[in-house]
C-alpha cells in the first residue's frame, strides 16, 4: 500500500535543545491538524487512486493552508474548531497575496480552494468535524475567455502547410483536415482506430466514429477534403510508418509504427502554425473552435453543433454563440459608414 508522504512541519521559533514539542507553541501547526490533513491525502492515494502529480499538487495546497491557519489563528487546534469565516479569510489571502505569495488569479485560487474543499469533505465523512464548513464558500469566478478562433482563409493557409511529399507532411496534412472537419478534441483524433473510420467512405454521407469525455462515442461528418487528406495519408504514409511497428490499429502513427502522443500531435500543429508565421495564436483547441465557429456563423443549429463537439451540456457551446456575436460587431464597425 502506498502512502503520502507526511507533510513538513511548519517552520517556527526555535526549541530549547531537549525540550519537548508543545502543541500550542508559537508558529508550528496543531499536530492533529497535520494528521487530519495526512490521512486526507492517503485517502487520495490509497482508495482514489489519484495520479501522484495531482496528489503532489494537493500536498502543496494544503500545506498553504495549514500555514495561513497557524499563522493567523494559532488557537486552532483539530479539524473541528475551522469555520467557514477562516475558510472565506484564506481565500481572501490566495487573490491578494502576502508577504510571502503572490496575488493568484480567480482559476488558480480556484485550484487551491478545491483542495481546502475536498479535505473539508473528508473529515465531514471521517465524523472528524460535524459540518462542513468549506462547502459553503464558493470558488472565485475565473473571467470568461473567448475561445480564439481564426478566419477560414487563415485554416486553409494552416492546412495547405505540411509537405505533402513526406510520410510525415501527409500524417500531418490529414491530421489537420480532420481536426477542422470534425471539432474533434486533440486527444480524440490522436485516439482514433482504422476501424473508426469504416464510415468515410459511405456513399451518402462520410462518418467518423470519435470516442470522446467518458468513453462516449458520437458519429460525426467528415468533408471531402478531410477525407482525401485521409485517403492519401492511408495509402500512401501509414503503411510505411506501420511497417516499423507491431500492427497498431491507431489511425495515425509515428516513426516506431506506435501510436503517435499528444506532444507529436501538438508539434505537427504547431510547426504548420509557424511555418504561416502564426505559431503563437494557433494550438490544436484553436481549430476546434474555428470549426465551432465557422458552422455557427454559416447558420447552424446550437444543438447541432453541441452535439457535433460532444458537449455534454448546452451552456458550453453557448459560448461560441458569443464569439459570432464580436464578428458581428467587428465587421459592422469596420464596414458601415455610420457605424461610429
Amino acid at each position: 500500500m502506498t502512502v503520502t508522504a507526511p507533510l513538513p512541519v511548519v517552520a517556527g521559533a526555535r526549541r530549547e535543545p531537549g525540550r519537548a514539542a508543545s502543541s500550542a507553541e508559537e508558529g508550528e501547526t496543531a499536530p492533529e491538524l497535520t494528521r487530519a490533513v495526512g490521512r486526507y491525502l492517503d485517502h487520495l492515494v490509497v482508495e482514489r487512486g489519484l495520479a501522484q502529480n495531482t496528489v503532489s499538487a494537493y500536498r502543496r495546497d494544503l500545506r498553504r493552508y495549514l500555514d495561513h491557519l497557524t499563522a493567523t489563528a494559532p488557537q486552532l487546534r483539530v479539524p473541528r474548531d475551522i469555520t467557514t469565516d477562516h475558510v472565506r479569510a484564506f481565500v481572501r489571502v490566495l487573490r491578494e497575496g502576502d508577504a510571502e505569495h503572490p496575488a493568484l488569479s480567480a482559476r488558480s485560487s480556484a485550484r487551491v480552494l478545491a483542495a481546502v474543499r475536498g479535505a473539508h469533505a473528508f473529515w465531514a465523512t471521517e465524523s472528524t468535524v460535524d459540518t462542513d464548513v468549506a462547502s459553503r464558500v464558493s470558488p472565485p469566478t475565473p473571467p470568461q475567455r473567448l475561445p480564439k478562433a481564426i478566419g477560414v482563409t487563415e485554416v486553409e493557409n494552416l492546412l495547405a502547410a505540411p509537405d505533402p511529399e513526406t510520410p510525415a507532411g501527409l500524417r500531418a496534412r490529414a491530421f489537420l483536415e480532420l481536426l477542422y472537419a470534425t471539432g474533434a478534441r486533440i486527444s480524440e483524433a490522436v485516439a482514433l482506430d482504422v476501424d473508426d473510420l469504416a464510415g468515410l467512405h459511405d456513399e451518402d454521407l462520410a462518418l467518423l466514429r470519435v470516442t470522446g469525455k467518458g468513453d462516449k462515442q458520437r458519429l460525426v461528418p467528415v468533408g471531402s477534403y478531410a477525407v482525401s487528406a485521409l485517403d492519401r495519408y492511408m495509402v500512401r504514409a501509414r503503411p510505411e510508418l506501420a511497417r516499423h511497428g507491431r500492427g497498431s490499429p491507431a489511425v495515425f502513427l509515428n516513426a516506431r509504427g506506435t501510436r503517435i502522443s499528444r506532444q507529436t500531435a501538438w508539434t505537427m500543429v504547431k510547426d504548420a502554425a509557424r511555418s504561416i508565421h502564426q505559431e503563437e495564436r494557433i494550438t490544436p483547441h484553436t481549430l476546434r473552435h474555428s470549426f465551432a465557429t465557422h458552422l455557427l456563423e454559416g447558420g447552424a443549429d446550437l444543438r447541432v453543433v453541441q452535439e457535433l463537439l460532444g458537449h455534454a451540456s448546452l451552456a458550453t457551446t453557448q459560448i461560441y454563440t458569443r464569439v459570432s456575436v464580436e464578428s458581428l460587431r467587428e465587421v459592422y464597425a469596420t464596414s458601415h459608414p455610420r457605424a461610429r
